[in-house]
C-alpha cells in the first residue's frame, strides 16, 4: 500500500516538472529530457510479461511528465532474448526486463534472485527483497556488471510443467528432455533428466515436434497463450522449481547515475508498483485460464507423486550446498535468503497456510 501511495504522490508532485521550461528546484533551468531503450526477454505484447513491461514504461513516462521516454524492444526486435543482460550492461540499451536466472553464465549467484527450488512464495520474496536485505545484495552483485537491478514483477507459484508422458515415479524422469532453466534445471539433471534452456517463443514448436519431452513455463495464463495445452497432455503441479519467481528490471549504471534524483525515484517506485500489479494480474488470470482448461477437458491436470517431490527436494538441497561451497557471493546471498525463509515460515504457517487450510478450498 505504501508503494502505491508513493507512486501516486510522486506523479502528482512531479507533474509541475513536465513542461518545456519547468523549474524543478532553486536555480534549476529547463528540465532535461532522456530518451532510452528497453530490451526484454519476452515476445512482443505477450500477456502479463510483455504487457507488464509496457505498463511499467507508461507509468515512468506519465510520472516524469515525458522527461524520461522509453522505447520498448521485445525479444528479437533489437537483440535476442538471452542477450538482454549484455546489452544493458554495455549501454547499448539503458534498460532491460527479464529473469536473473538466465544470466547464470555471467554469475551463478544471480539465479538466487529469481527462484530457488522449494524456496519462497511471491509475498515472502517481496518481504526478503524489501525488508530482509535481499535488494541490497541484489544490487551489490550486479554492480560489477555496470547494472542496477530492481524487482519488477512476480508470477506467483508456477505450475510444474507440461509433459508428454506420465510422471508416476522417479524412473519417469530418466532421460526426460525438459525446457527448465536455472537451479531447477540442475535439479532435473541430477535426477536423470536433460535440462534445455529455450526462450519462451521457441517452446511450443520444440514441444510439438518432440525435440523436448516436457516444458515448464509459468502457469495457465501464459501457458494457454502459448498454446502449450495443444502440444502436451499432462499438466503437473506444484511448480517446485519456481515457487515465487522474481522478474527484474535492470538499468545501465552509467545511465542511472545520469538521471536527476526525482527521475531515479520515479523509476524505482514504478518498478515497485509493477511488481505488485503483475502478481495481482497472474493471480486473477491464472484462475480464469485454469477454469478454461478444466472445462475443455482435453488435458489431465495432475499432482506430482509425493515420492518424486521428496527426491527433488533432497536433490535441490544438494545443488544449493554445492553452489554456496564454490561461490562466495552465492553463499552470502543464500545465507540471507535461508535466514529470512526460516523466519517467514513460522509466520506463514499460522497465517496464510493456516487460513488456506481452514478455508478448505
Amino acid at each position: 500500500m505504501k508503494r502505491r501511495e508513493l507512486l501516486a504522490a510522486g506523479a502528482v508532485a512531479l507533474a509541475g516538472c513536465a513542461g518545456e521550461q519547468a523549474d524543478c528546484g532553486p536555480g534549476s533551468g529547463p528540465a532535461e529530457r532522456f530518451d532510452w531503450k528497453l530490451v526484454t526477454t519476452w515476445p512482443p505484447n505477450f500477456p502479463g510479461l510483455g504487457t507488464g513491461v509496457l505498463k511499467l514504461v507508461e507509468m515512468i513516462e506519465a510520472a516524469s511528465g515525458g522527461r524520461l521516454r522509453i522505447k520498448v524492444y521485445a525479444a528479437g526486435e533489437l537483440v535476442p532474448a538471452f542477450e538482454v543482460f549484455d546489452t544493458v550492461s554495455s549501454g547499448t540499451a539503458e534498460m532491460g526486463h527479464g529473469s536473473a536466472y538466465y544470466w547464470k553464465g555471467k554469475t551463478e549467484a544471480a539465479q538466487l534472485f529469481t527462484a530457488i527450488p522449494f524456496g519462497m512464495t511471491a509475498m515472502e520474496m517481496n518481504g526478503w527483497m524489501y525488508h530482509g536485505g535481499g535488494l541490497e545484495l541484489y544490487q551489490e552483485l550486479y554492480e560489477q556488471f555496470n547494472l542496477v537491478p530492481f524487482p519488477a514483477g512476480n508470477t506467483g507459484v508456477q505450475m510444474g510443467g507440461w509433459f508428454n508422458r506420465e510422471i508416476n515415479s522417479l524412473d519417469d524422469l530418466q532421460g526426460l528432455k525438459m525446457r527448465i532453466p536455472g537451479l531447477g534445471g540442475e535439479v532435473l539433471k541430477r535426477a536423470g533428466g536433460t535440462p534445455v534452456n529455450l526462450p519462451g517463443a521457441d517452446i511450443f514448436t520444440a514441444l510439438q515436434t518432440g525435440s523436448i519431452d516436457a516444458t515448464e513455463w509459468i502457469g495457465p495464463y501464459n501457458d494457454v497463450a502459448f498454446g502449450l495445452h495443444q502440444a502436451a497432455r499432462y499438466y503437473y503441479y506444484p511448480g517446485w522449481q519456481e515457487p515465487g519467481p522474481v522478474l527484474e528490471c535492470t538499468v545501465n549504471r552509467d545511465a542511472w547515475l545520469s538521471l536527476p534524483e526525482d527521475l531515479k525515484a520515479i523509476v524505482g517506485i514504478a518498478c515497485s508498483a509493477i511488481n505488485d500489479q503483475m502478481t495481482a494480474e497472474f493471480v486473477a488470470r491464472n484462475a480464469q485460464s485454469l477454469d478454461k482448461l478444466r472445462a475443455e477437458g482435453q488435458v489431465e491436470i495432475r499432482s506430482f507423486p509425493p515420492e518424486v517431490l521428496d527426491e527433488l527436494r533432497r536433490i535441490a538441497d544438494e545443488v544449493l550446498q554445492d553452489l554456496v561451497q564454490r561461490d562466495p557471493a552465492a553463499a552470502r546471498i543464500h545465507d540471507s535468503f535461508a535466514a529470512y525463509r526460516e523466519s517467514a515460515a513460522g509466520w506463514s504457517a499460522i497465517s496464510e497456510q493456516a487460513m488456506l487450510n481452514a478455508r478448505g478450498g
